[in-house]
This record gives structure tokens, sequence and C-alpha cells, in this order.
């Protein structure tokens, strides 16, 4: 980016002047809690480095503060994805200054294919929307093979169970798909006072990278369904849990070395794996 871009985007108004000019109070129901702190938004920009290849997809920009910091760190091809109307006008703004290095699309993230945002190597940069944060990560991993690498933010919790191991108590059926399709890792930790208005729970940062397609199912349908079925019914034994999937769980479970008497928190990402193996050749 040249340095006619960073003094246009210098000269834009702050984002609070931004916010308060377009009237986008952040609304609960759409999961809005924006984030202000450039030196904060620069640090999650630099994390998904290098940017300045490809195309880097950020999902509910808002009005623009991590959008801004991804341009500034050298991001050549930025595709923001806004589902609030209200936003647009200010996002258009940033897009005419950051002249040809931003798209904004008006839409909804979970509708959109990726693949068709724009060239390989595609990275996926969001502070997300919280109350579709999971359904959006979840879709994603179904189409790993359009992505190089996603830094996302979401609530503390939700990266609590993204790194989680068998036996502890945030392991769960987002744990499985999300190790098995990615190489997962914690970043940091942000305060809710860094954003507007604060939420009452801390967020995190995490880095999602996908595996060779070699390493992974391609199809992670059975996956999810093994994993729904068992941690659905968390307390209950696998050979309860998985009634309604296979005929004879426990011959399939016995078959596979594992104990029909087993939780589903016991069992590791690999052997959820060779269970959904199992699924697919009935």
């Amino acid at each position: 980016m040249g340095d006619d871009v960073a003094a246009e985007l210098a000269g834009l108004p702050p984002l609070r002047e931004t916010i308060a000019a377009h009237g986008l109070d952040a609304r609960k129901r759409l999961g809005q809690h924006f984030l202000l702190d450039l030196n904060l938004t620069r640090r999650i920009a630099r994390a998904a480095a290098p940017l300045s290849t490809g195309t880097v997809i950020e999902v509910g920009p808002g009005p623009g503060g991590l959008t801004r910091a991804l341009l500034l760190e050298g991001a050549t091809r930025v595709v923001a994805i806004e589902v609030d109307t209200r936003a647009i006008a200010a996002l258009q703004e940033l897009e005419q200054a950051a002249k040809g290095h931003l798209q904004v699309i008006e839409g909804d993230a979970l509708k959109i294919d990726l693949a068709t945002l724009g060239p390989s190597p595609r990275r996926i940069v969001a502070n997300l929307p919280y109350n579709i944060s999971t359904a959006l990560l979840v879709r994603w991993l179904q189409a790993a093979d359009a992505l190089t690498d996603m830094v996302l933010m979401f609530q503390k919790e939700v990266v609590d169970r993204l790194v989680a191991v068998p036996r502890t108590k945030d392991y769960g059926r987002l744990s499985v798909l999300a190790q098995h399709v990615c190489t997962v890792q914690r970043l940091f930790d942000v305060a809710p006072s860094a954003f507007v208005p604060p939420p009452r729970v801390t967020s995190s940062v995490a880095r999602l990278r996908p595996r060779p397609p070699s390493d992974r199912l391609g199809d992670l349908r059975p996956l999810e369904r093994v994993t729904a079925a068992a941690f659905g019914q968390r307390r209950k034994m696998l050979r309860g849990a998985l009634a309604g999937l296979f005929p004879d769980p426990v011959a399939i479970l016995t078959g596979l070395g594992l104990s029909p008497t087993a939780r589903a928190e016991e069992l590791t990402v690999a052997e959820f794996v060779k269970l959904a193996g199992q699924l697919t050749s009935e």
C-alpha cells in the first residue's frame, strides 16, 4: 500500500466521530462490540501477516476499526462483509480512502461462499459478532480448502473450548472439529474495557490454520454427526449416546478398541475421526 493511501486513511475522522456521525450505536441483537484502540487492532492485523498477497476477509467490520488496521499493516486486498446497513455508509468512506484496496459487501457471511471473494491465499481476520461466532467458525471449518489462515476474536470461553484437551470441562464438539481441521493457537486476551460498549466477558484472539487436505476429512459431516451425538448427551456412556447413529454401537466401539462405557470427553480427536469413518461406512 502506497504512502498516498496511508495519508488518506490518516485523514479519516476518529472512529468515535464516525460512530456518532452514522448513528452506529452497537446493537445487542447483532452481537456488536466495537474495538476502537488502533494499537490493539494493529496487533490483531499483524498476527495474520503476511497480508500483502491474496485476500483478507473481514466479517462484521462495523465502523471499520480493524479494517483500517489491516490496510495500515499492508493488506493489499481486503473484503469486508457487513450485515448492518447502518455501517455501510461509514465503510464506503473508508473504501474510497483505500483506493482500490478495500471492497465492502453488504450481506450475511453465513451465506457467502468464501472462494468467490478473491484470489488465494485467503485469510479471515475478524472481531466476530458474539451471537454467531460459533456458527461462522463451523461453516469456515467446512470450507477449509478455501482458506490459508484465520485470526479471530471470540469470547474467551469459546477459545477455551477451541484449545481444550480431553478429560477437561471445556473439551467438546467444537474442540474436536476445530482441532481436527486446524492447528489452533490462543494468541492473547482482550479486556472488556477495550470495547465500546464493554462486554461482560473477556475476549480472546486465536489463530486457526487449516491442516493439509491429506491430514483431515474431505467431508466434515460424519464427524459433526458423531460429535453432536456424543457431546449432546455427554453424561451418558458412549454405548447409549451413539445408539441413534449405529445399530450396534457396542460392536462399533469395541471394534475400534474403545470402551463402550467411556464418555465423550475421554476420546481423543483421532478416536472421534475413527468413529466418523465407521459412520460413513454404515
